[in-house]
């Protein structure tokens, strides 16, 4: 059975494993260094050691003339080795009390005692040696693994002192010391391995609440409560993370908010021309109304008005996806716009609309665009005058650049729009008065339509009161370099 771990586990157990791992790093090394500065010291104080006995061996050899008066005699050997040590201790070690009862002169003495220990002391690993190398005190077997220093007189060496080899601790007590510190190193990376997981279970714990609120926020945000929002606690990553939720927050929940309208306002709209097409069938089933040429004209101009509805509605959903086609290449725009004018000049003609292009071009200016798309964005504006304007009227078109961007501005006669409706007529479905607007067969879509092929060609559009009292639409079309 495979076990499931936590953020919080797995974080719990890699904080606590680095910690470990230090710990024990630092233990390793703090050893090392402890042993090497250690065993230099002993060896420096058993060379200091040495040089006294030579020292000690020197005046015995001045003093007697020669080796004769310390050769046999046990016990001035033994109280040479002891009363030239560095640092004498207040008690008699156990093996020199061993030496002294034992009556032979072999050296060092066959006590069992030393060897019952991993360290021999100094004193049990020195031996005396004249200038032939003949041994005064010590073992034959064991000549040839000596180190010997010599003794000198008078500039001659008189004898050496033979040391075997051994480890370098040559007391009991430093022994006893560093195995003391041994221990107390590892009772203190054991305290301190246990002290990192008491500290890093909270640090973990803290460290993964904020995902928690995160995970716990996210499965609201999956059943559709987009209102939905989680405290920022910092301003690191986590509090960057979760600003980025309540903003994913906030967007989706204005994207639903605006998928309900868009799903009333097309209930809306498509429901009153069908009802319209319901009641004059209904009233022909009814012989009600008789089914001639005018009726048949009425139903085909309801369902006209339904076909454009339709459209519409495909055509801003289209652009509202990003999928509708767009063929760009390289195109003056201005063409497209005089073309379009003239197509609609009958139109204008009969709402008895004048229309004035005043185009302040020095030349042609070529944009990187789709011509059909800018055709679909003029004929949209075009006819937005030619269903909102009263007639008598007038359209003026002006047409100017400025740096690399060409600028279009659109503006109109009365009727106008109200300084607080401006900001919402690229909004879809957007009437200022929706009885008038729904007599001229508009949906409140073609501006927005406008708005999404404007800014498919990286432009800008706006909308504010005209100088002539009515609407004015200025467009902003980058031009290519």
């Amino acid at each position: 059975m495979r076990v499931r771990l936590s953020i919080r586990h797995k974080l719990f157990f890699t904080l606590l494993l680095v910690s470990a791992a230090v710990v024990v790093a630092t233990y390793g090394f703090m050893r090392w260094s402890f042993e090497r500065g250690f065993i230099r010291f002993v060896e420096a104080r058993q060379q200091q050691h040495i040089d006294n006995l030579v020292a000690s061996l020197t005046d015995e050899y001045v003093r007697n003339d020669g080796w004769q008066e310390l050769r046999g005699n046990k016990q001035r050997w033994i109280q040479l080795l002891v009363t030239r040590q560095p640092h004498r201790r207040p008690h008699r070690a156990p093996w020199i009390k061993d030496a002294l009862r034992d009556t032979s002169t072999t050296w060092p003495p066959p006590s069992k005692l030393p060897q019952r220990r991993p360290f021999r002391p100094l004193e049990l690993r020195v031996m005396l040696l004249d200038a032939s190398r003949s041994l005064i005190f010590g073992d034959t077997s064991q000549v040839e693994h000596l180190t010997l220093n010599p003794i000198r007189v008078a500039g001659q060496t008189v004898g050496y002192l033979g040391v075997l080899p051994g480890p370098s601790l040559s007391e009991i007590g430093e022994i006893r010391f560093l195995q003391q510190q041994t221990e107390a190193f590892v009772i203190i990376a054991i305290i301190m391995v246990v002290m990192s997981a008491a500290l890093t279970l909270p640090l973990a714990y803290t460290l993964v609440r904020p995902l928690r609120r995160i995970i716990d926020a996210s499965k609201d945000l999956a059943i559709g409560r987009y209102e939905t929002r989680i405290p920022v606690p910092s301003n690191d990553e986590l509090g960057q993370l979760a600003r980025d939720f309540n903003e994913l927050a906030h967007a989706l929940e204005q994207t639903e908010r605006a998928r309900r309208q868009w799903v009333a306002d097309i209930s809306h709209e498509l429901r009153t021309p069908l009802s319209v097409l319901r009641g004059e069938i209904e009233a022909l089933q009814d012989g009600m109304r008789v089914l001639d040429r005018a009726a048949l004209d009425s139903l085909h101009a309801d369902v006209m008005r339904l076909s454009r509805l339709v459209g519409d509605l495909y055509e801003l959903s289209m652009t509202d996806l990003g999928a509708l086609s767009y063929h760009k290449a390289p195109v003056d725009p201005v063409p497209i716009l005089q073309d379009d004018v003239e197509a609609l000049a009958g139109e204008f003609v009969q709402r008895r609309i004048a229309v004035h292009v005043d185009n302040q071009l020095a030349g042609p200016v070529i944009m990187y665009a789709d011509a059909d798309r800018l055709s679909q964005l003029y004929r949209n504006l075009l006819r937005n005058t030619l269903r909102y304007t009263e007639a008598g009227g007038r359209l003026e078109i002006h047409i100017r650049q400025h740096q690399h961007e060409v600028l279009l501005c659109f503006q109109d006669t009365p009727p106008g729009v109200p300084e607080s409706e401006l900001p919402r007529l690229f909004e879809r479905f957007y009437r200022v008065e929706t009885s008038r607007s729904r007599s001229h067969g508009g949906a409140g879509l073609g501006l927005a339509i406008c708005r999404n092929i404007v800014e498919a060609h990286d432009g800008r559009i706006g909308a504010q009161a005209s100088p002539l009292g009515g609407l004015l639409i200025h467009l902003e079309l980058p031009l290519m370099p």
